[in-house]
């Protein structure tokens, strides 16, 4: 095998690619990139068991061939080389020849044929995505994902679905919901769970948001293809959890906020909170305003913000990180926050519309 490239166009696919490479595996090959040369191209795929991604880019071939290098070892490399293009060779003893300028390495490369097959499906429902609306409504939601999987893998994933146009994204780990909702001119039906932390991959790699992004769901994968970067990855199965009977049907108290004064207000609190886990934050509210406090190992703290508040009087203890995270997730000046008791989930909404439903079970109060 024997190719020359651009340094840079190179370098790029690379470091996209490493997203996806395993860090940790009982099979060397996935720790590496898949490089395949063939007339006037060179292929790079990575691979984790559960997603892989491929670009396709231009290069002047000599000689065809597969070799599988190390994606650290092969990104440092082409990090510190400083000459506009670079010739990459493979022997038959696997040993890659890299040079750049007057730079010459040689490292172990791995056999082509040892790397695991990537999957690969023919059939399945295409759907448009406009690129600004998969990036926000997967941010808006995917911090809601349950982190680690325990009894129920379908908490590690983002519930999509689309009927009559409505598209929505929902993400619940147990202690919160996170729902963000719009319409698309696609009259298609889907319904999946695809999980958190691949669609967070997915969508680093859009660049320009004014673009559509064509996806592909087959029965148990899915695949998107942007900026020439083709991705696969596995679906979750399983049902969903049936999340709408979590939210409460009515409310006894609502109040109206400003965004950036809440988060102000917690930014503070939690300076003194070390596990936002176990330590809430005591809200207690009145007619006049919220009075926010907060007591640890650290310190003690207490600030008041005015705010009207509709129905009776009453505290409860909430996460400030989760309550944070919701917040951050919402991109208008004012929310409404309703509550019922101080044991039902709390939830955030729009002024106006359901664009988006943030819902954040209390925390019990010593």
């Amino acid at each position: 095998m024997i190719f020359t490239v651009e340094r840079n166009v190179f370098l790029d696919a690379v470091t996209k690619l490493s997203r996806v490479v395993s860090s940790k595996t009982a099979y060397p090959e996935l720790e590496g990139i898949l490089i395949s040369a063939e007339q006037g191209k060179i292929t790079l795929i990575a691979y984790n068991l559960e997603m892989s991604m491929q670009k396709e880019i231009y290069a002047r071939t000599e000689e065809d061939g597969d070799i599988v290098i190390s994606a650290r070892i092969l990104s440092d490399i082409f990090k510190r080389l400083n000459g506009p293009t670079v010739q990459i060779s493979a022997d038959d003893k696997n040993i890659c020849h890299i040079s750049c300028s007057s730079a010459v390495f040689d490292i172990p490369g791995m056999d082509a044929m040892n790397y695991p097959e990537t999957p690969t499906f023919a059939d399945g429902k295409d759907l448009l995505i406009k690129g600004e609306t998969l990036y926000e409504m997967t941010e808006g939601t995917s911090f809601a994902v349950a982190p680690i999987e325990g009894t129920r893998p379908v908490l590690m994933g983002i519930n999509i679905s689309l009927s009559n146009g409505n598209l929505k994204f929902v993400a619940i780990d147990g202690y919160r919901l996170a729902i963000r909702q719009t319409k698309v001119d696609d009259k298609g039906e889907f319904n999946f769970i695809i999980p958190g932390t691949m669609l967070n991959e997915v969508i680093r790699l859009i660049s320009d948001k004014e673009k559509e992004v064509p996806i592909c769901v087959g029965g148990k994968m899915i695949s998107f293809d942007i900026d020439g970067y083709k991705i696969i990855c596995r679906l979750i199965e399983g049902e969903f959890v049936n999340y709408q009977r979590t939210i409460p049907a009515s409310h006894n108290q609502k109040i109206v906020v400003m965004v950036r004064d809440i988060l102000s207000v917690l930014d503070r609190i939690s300076l003194l909170i070390s596990d936002s886990f176990s330590t809430p934050v005591r809200c207690i509210l009145n007619e006049e305003h919220i009075n926010f406090s907060c007591s640890t190992a650290v310190g003690k703290v207490n600030e008041t913000y005015e705010v009207d508040l509709e129905g009776e009087p009453f505290e409860i203890g909430l996460s400030s990180r989760y309550l944070t995270e919701a917040l951050k997730a919402i991109e208008d000046d004012m929310v409404q926050i309703k509550f019922d008791s101080s044991k039902q989930g709390v939830v955030i909404e729009p002024l106006n519309g359901d664009d988006y439903m943030y819902m954040i079970m209390p925390m019990r109060l010593k």
